[in-house]
């Protein structure tokens, strides 16, 4: 594939996730915004956008067997896989940082205010997460997989109480680019997970795994965005015209 300044971010990493790596690099949002050509996001950030398309062509004419094609799933198997490994690992992992965040505010809170910000913004995501993804399990992703039984037994799909998959779609999208900026506070606050010098252990570890929760919310929020939304609302328009 040649890639050229012209692709939507979000559409080459659909295709590719070893693109991610590329975007993350140069600071590129390939999730929340990557509805974005690789130009347009290059001129917000000042950057040559020659270089990301080179590196990107790079990525992408090596081999991995690790890399897996999300994009071949079925959508139904897709919205299984979010909510069994990403949802799990919000509801696992926020237990495992908020007594973390805590104890540090407590002991280096006084040398390092920030840490109190962090803690702040890292609550209000684990709330509003919470939230975010009930929504999806109880309303979206149950009529994601009606639909793909509908088609794949070729029934009539009722319509749903919320009228178009693409309503739910974009609620989920907008509460992604709230968590997506209030992630970027916390890299910023944190000096992109950069503890100081005069740091615990448990300092450390509090910074790593708030790092990890970053990239794991970055893939989990492509997998919607860029992969499970546009076929969902797809697939909706093939049923309705079925």
């Amino acid at each position: 594939m040649n890639i050229q300044e012209n692709n939507i971010i979000g559409e080459l990493v659909a295709q590719d996730y070893r693109a991610a790596s590329v975007f993350k690099k140069y600071g590129i949002d390939f999730c929340c915004q990557g509805n974005r050509t690789i130009q347009d996001a290059c001129e917000s950030k000042e950057i040559d956008a020659s270089s990301v398309v080179s590196d990107l062509n790079e990525v992408s004419k090596a081999t991995s067997e690790n890399t897996i094609d999300y994009q071949s799933w079925p959508i139904d198997l897709m919205a299984d896989y979010i909510e069994k490994k990403h949802h799990r690992y919000v509801e696992e992992k926020t237990r495992e940082i908020t007594p973390y965040l805590d104890k540090i505010c407590r002991v280096h809170g006084d040398r390092h205010p920030e840490l109190f910000e962090i803690n702040e913004h890292f609550n209000a995501t684990a709330g509003e997460l919470a939230a975010h993804m009930k929504k999806e399990e109880l309303i979206l992703f149950p009529f994601v997989r009606k639909m793909a039984k509908a088609k794949q037994e070729n029934t009539k799909l009722e319509a749903p109480h919320f009228g178009t998959v693409e309503n739910p779609i974009q609620m989920m999208m907008h509460e992604h680019t709230t968590e997506g900026e209030r992630f970027r506070k916390i890299e910023t606050l944190s000096n992109n997970y950069t503890p100081p010098e005069d740091a615990c252990n448990t300092y450390r570890v509090t910074f790593a795994l708030l790092k990890e929760f970053e990239a794991d919310l970055h893939l989990h929020i492509h997998l919607e965005n860029n992969i499970l939304f546009p076929k969902a609302i797809e697939l909706e328009k093939q049923l309705k015209n079925a």
